[in-house]
């Protein structure tokens, strides 16, 4: 599928009354798993990939051409359009994050994320222009070819600044971000505030605001547009490894190795072939 093609099927995802799910994978099986559930996109999970690497994620330890290997074996596998959750872009430049967004069109993504985190803990923010100038970057090398979503992490990173957040995603909107998102915001009306302050540019918010896990409807209900879990589905499947590993421990090797089935598994990775 052309990227024009793939951005404009992407982007009807989008624009749709009721938005959708995006639940985000970390490896082959994962994904196929999520595209045999039925789900119509997929992401990665800049996390759980620097996680499977024995890395830690935001502090430039993953490169760009691992994670566009990456994605492009996701999209390969189920077919179904992949967004990359990049980071800040992979680079330091506004050239660097315009090779980031070219790499991600030739490898087959539908969509790409820009945060404005800069992988330094002691200024992890980027300054607002800095932020801005690469969300325009971005889109600049799109060229409507992937879905641009332009991302702060204020409040993940401490800065629980509903005005900024605000201007911020407002900003990258009207450089041309398709999406905006901002993970976490406090509560359902904040969230309320910034679907109303971008209107009609796309918000995602990954799992729910952070005092409440709401449900899809109630979420869709407060005008969101995409859903994601970012590692979330990763750290549940390691919990579910943890406990075994506990059981393993104490010698009980049937509550050790009870999980899916081989045939399963056979058959996810054969899904093509149905």
């Amino acid at each position: 599928m052309a990227g024009s093609e793939l951005y404009e099927k992407f982007l009807a995802l989008h624009q749709r009354d009721r938005g959708f799910v995006m639940p985000n994978a970390w490896d082959g099986l994962s994904a196929q798993l999520l595209a045999d559930a039925g789900f119509e996109a997929i992401a990665t999970s800049s996390f759980a990939l620097a996680a499977s690497f024995g890395r830690a994620d935001g502090r430039h330890q993953v490169t760009r051409e691992e994670h566009l290997a990456h994605a492009s074996l996701l999209a390969r596998l189920t077919g179904l359009p992949i967004n990359g959750d990049f980071e800040d872009g992979y680079g330091a430049t506004l050239d660097d994050v315009a090779g980031t967004v070219k790499g991600a069109i030739e490898h087959g993504l539908a969509g790409i994320g820009v945060e404005d985190t800069s992988g330094d803990p002691d200024n992890p923010i980027r300054d607002f222009d800095d932020a801005v100038a690469r969300v325009r970057a971005a889109v600049v090398a799109s060229q409507r070819r992937i879905v641009v979503t332009g991302r702060t992490d204020n409040y993940l990173q401490g800065r629980p600044d509903l005005d900024d957040t605000i201007r911020r995603l407002t900003a990258f909107a009207e450089v041309g971000a398709d999406v905006v998102y901002a993970p976490y915001p406090p509560d359902a009306d904040a969230l309320r505030t910034i679907v109303s302050a971008v209107s009609p540019t796309p918000v995602n918010v990954l799992i729910s605001p952070a005092d409440n896990v709401l449900s899809v409807e109630e979420l869709l209900d407060l005008g969101v547009k995409r859903i994601s879990l970012g590692p979330a589905l990763y750290v549940h499947a390691m919990g579910a490894a943890e406990q075994a590993v506990r059981s393993l421990v104490k010698g009980d090797l049937k509550s050790a190795t009870n999980g899916m089935d081989f045939s399963r598994v056979d058959s996810l990775l054969h899904r093509e072939e149905r």
